[in-house]
């Protein structure tokens, strides 16, 4: 059972073994590595499996060099793509949002302060009636989080 156990944790994980029905793909404009450093930083369960970064002679040319071409990371447990993308005329958006149901008020705290930090609050931490402790905040990337601690009532 350890060696099967150890066989799994072991084996080489591609994109293919991330991609479930549904994976949330985040497009950055030369800052993904940073952001994704980030993230994983802040929840428990989260690694960075793999970063490809572009050369000088792969798309974007030598402007792009070292940026993301491709990246697979986790936040708790979940899996998540990125990349570094130039030229296009569109960003982030708060329409589409990363939703994390917290552990604890502690946890719901932290990620409020740390995510919030050089961001935007759009919804301040507070008790909005669908939720006793919810927040939420635009992060200094751009990337829109809704923040909960508790049961969510939508009656």
């Amino acid at each position: 059972m350890i060696l099967a156990l150890a066989t799994l944790i072991a084996k080489p994980m591609n994109a293919q073994d991330m991609i479930q029905k549904t994976t949330t793909f985040l497009m950055f404009e030369g800052d993904a590595e940073e952001a994704i450093t980030f993230y994983t930083s802040l929840f428990e369960d989260s690694e960075i499996v793999r970063i490809t970064k572009a050369g000088p002679d792969g798309p974007g040319g030598p402007r792009a060099e070292g940026t993301v071409q491709h990246a697979l990371f986790t936040l708790k447990g979940q899996p998540y793509m990125a990349i570094d993308s130039f030229g296009h005329n569109f960003s982030f958006t708060p329409s589409i949002s990363l939703f994390v149901q917290c552990d604890s008020e502690e946890e719901l705290e932290t990620l409020f302060n740390k995510l919030s930090d050089g961001g935007q609050v759009m919804m301040p931490l507070d008790n909005y009636g669908f939720s006793t402790r919810f927040a939420w905040v635009s992060d200094r990337f751009g990337v829109s989080w809704q923040l909960n601690d508790g049961q969510l009532k939508f009656e």
